[in-house]
């Protein structure tokens, strides 16, 4: 049986998996990536990935070191504002609008928007640049065994590949994660999200809003224009069997309920994309380590939608465990370095899984006092500026 040995092996080409092929392989490791589907890099195709991936600031270094944001950043819309209107009073229109200006903190946008159908294209174009990177699309990890100084995986082609280092980035089902007995806390919600593209009239002007009433936030995050017209990636929230019945109306009876929902604030929007349903949980595993195995992204925990902080926990994730790897890379994937990821990262993601959980309860209130109750709450928060500016720093994970 063919045995290929490599430093690292990349399990998942998802967005994470791809950014940590090419950060480890510009690093100069030997890296091969799997991807059990190869990724759908068309926007028009079927099954591309609608929904969309904001980098906030402290993210970007990471990119650059990998020789990624060069690629990614002419095709970005920047996020310089992040508006929160509340819509919860007894008719659906704004009745508090509060906007979290990254000018307060920072003299850089919060970050960048793009679209996850481009992040694949861009990023595995890079990958072909490393001579020492290898991305297999349409191979799976099937299985793993671990040992002392290596780590075995079997792929779903058959061949084998022995590595100091696996690097588990297959979602939150992770094979690799289930491999190595890993268990997950996971926490349901009966929700799903909407994931499509709008045009509207009313330029976005690079703020990212979310409008919330009940079942859940409606987010329009800031897009290049579209044939011309300013255009907006929407994630909306609600409960399960609402989000089923949306889903199947026909596209005149969507745009109806959605421009309802949006509260017209970029007047009427227009479908211009499928729409795709995504089901919503909080979950992470209870150790981010294991015997020559680091998880990483969704194989490590899974927020919902808000704030974008899912992928930027991600590669929170990618820069602690790379900085590790570097600094002796001798001792690339041993016991030392693993707890030693473990420990930067667990308590962090413990506490924004937390977090999260606790923003996705408090925008999915249905009765009257308890969104009169939130809007309360948001109104004192932004009406403190050192409360307001805190906040905002800890959505982008700096202090």
């Amino acid at each position: 049986m063919q045995r290929t040995q490599t430093d690292i092996l990349v399990s998942g080409g998802g967005v994470a998996g791809l950014t940590a092929a090419a950060a480890f392989g510009a690093a100069g490791f030997s890296v091969i990536c799997t991807d059990p589907a190869p990724p759908v890099t068309d926007r028009d195709a079927d099954g591309a990935d609608l929904r969309t991936t904001a980098f906030l600031h402290p993210s970007i270094p990471v990119l650059e070191e990998a020789g990624l944001w060069a690629r990614l950043e002419p095709n970005a819309a920047p996020l310089q504002i992040m508006r929160i209107i509340d819509a919860g009073g007894p008719v659906s229109e704004p009745r508090l609008t509060k906007d979290f200006d990254a000018a307060d903190i920072s003299d850089r946008p919060f970050g960048w928007n793009l679209p996850n159908w481009l992040l694949r294209r861009e990023m595995v174009a890079r990958l072909a640049e490393l001579p020492n990177v290898t991305f297999l699309p349409g191979v799976a990890t099937a299985r793993v065994i671990t040992r002392q100084t290596e780590a075995l995986a079997t792929l779903s082609d058959g061949s084998q590949v022995s590595a100091r280092l696996i690097v588990a980035a297959d979602g939150r089902n992770s094979t690799v994660r289930q491999a190595a007995g890993i268990p997950v806390k996971t926490i349901r919600y009966g929700q799903k999200a909407l994931a499509f593209a709008t045009t509207h009239p009313v330029p976005h002007g690079n703020i990212s809003t979310e409008i919330h009433r009940s079942g859940g936030p409606f987010t329009l995050v800031p897009l290049p224009d579209r044939d011309g017209l300013p255009s907006s990636a929407v994630v909306w929230m609600e409960r399960g069997p609402e989000v089923e019945r949306l889903s199947a109306l026909p596209v005149a009876e969507f745009e109806a309920e959605m421009n309802n929902r949006s509260c017209g604030i970029l007047g009427p929007l227009t479908l211009v994309s499928r729409r795709s349903v995504w089901p919503i949980i909080s979950q992470y595993a209870t150790r981010m380590s294991a015997q020559r195995i680091a998880l990483i992204a969704e194989a490590a925990h899974v927020v919902p939608p808000i704030g974008a902080q899912g992928l930027n926990m991600s590669l929170a994730d990618l820069k602690a465990l790379l900085a590790l790897a570097t600094a002796h890379p001798e001792n690339l994937g041993d016991t030392k370095m693993l707890d030693a990821y473990h420990r930067a990262r667990h308590l962090e993601v413990m506490a924004r899984v937390t977090g999260i959980d606790l923003l996705n309860r408090t925008s999915m209130l249905s009765a009257q006092p308890l969104r009169d109750l939130r809007a309360g709450a948001l109104n004192a928060f932004y009406s403190l500026s050192p409360v307001r500016k805190t906040l905002m720093r800890a959505g982008l994970g700096t202090r």
